[in-house]
């Protein structure tokens, strides 16, 4: 995907300067802070304080700033929706066929599951571990986006029907970042993809 940082599916080497990096905002340096700790250890795990701690802030100013853990979460699932949103719009964007186009999105997940840093969706674990409405309404707009994605994409393929196939390839997607985070096998996302391709050729219409 163009060099070790931008393979990384945890919080990058820039991720971590900012949490060092005197000179940027409060804001940015607890949003860093957030990123990095929230990801790697969980965001029910990870309190307040350790996260004023990363950032070398007042715990005031994270109040000041977010007004909440639960406001500091979302900022965090905002980006990291962004960061997908931007990986994926990548991956596409390198090829010209729509059959590739889908399916690098697999090629992309064969990437994120490979980084030994890959602790699963963050999505899925912030919803899982936080029970609060802003951790479900981010993972909501998340996976709205995502089946959005796969129905252009099927769209453009000329898939006899879009939005079925666009299931089952989320359906391939969950379980692939399922199987990575819980059996730690990184397999799982290259049969993903073969299972992708697969039923792509099915559903396009016969001659």
């Amino acid at each position: 995907m163009g060099g070790a940082a931008a393979r990384r599916s945890g919080p990058d080497v820039r991720v971590r300067s900012v949490a060092d990096d005197a000179s940027t905002t409060p804001h940015e340096r607890l949003l860093a802070a957030a990123t990095e700790l929230f990801y790697r250890e969980g965001v029910h795990t990870v309190g307040i304080d350790r996260v004023i701690a990363r950032a070398g802030v007042a715990k005031a100013t994270l109040y000041s700033t977010f007004g909440s853990k639960d406001a500091l979460i979302a900022a965090y699932l905002e980006i990291r929706h962004r960061e997908m949103r931007e990986r994926v719009d990548q991956a596409i964007g390198r090829h010209r066929s729509s059959r590739e186009q889908l399916l690098a999105v697999f090629d992309l997940q064969i990437e994120l599951t490979s980084d030994p840093e890959y602790r699963g969706c963050p999505f899925a674990n912030a919803t899982a571990e936080a029970h609060a409405p802003s951790a479900d309404a981010a993972a909501d707009a998340y996976r709205d986006w995502l089946r959005e994605t796969f129905t252009a994409l099927a769209s453009q393929t000329g898939a006899s029907n879009p939005r079925t196939l666009a299931q089952q390839l989320h359906l391939l997607w969950d379980g692939a970042a399922q199987s990575a985070r819980m059996d730690r096998d990184q397999h799982g996302a290259w049969a993903a993809r073969t299972a992708a391709a697969t039923l792509l050729d099915a559903a396009l219409p016969t001659a």
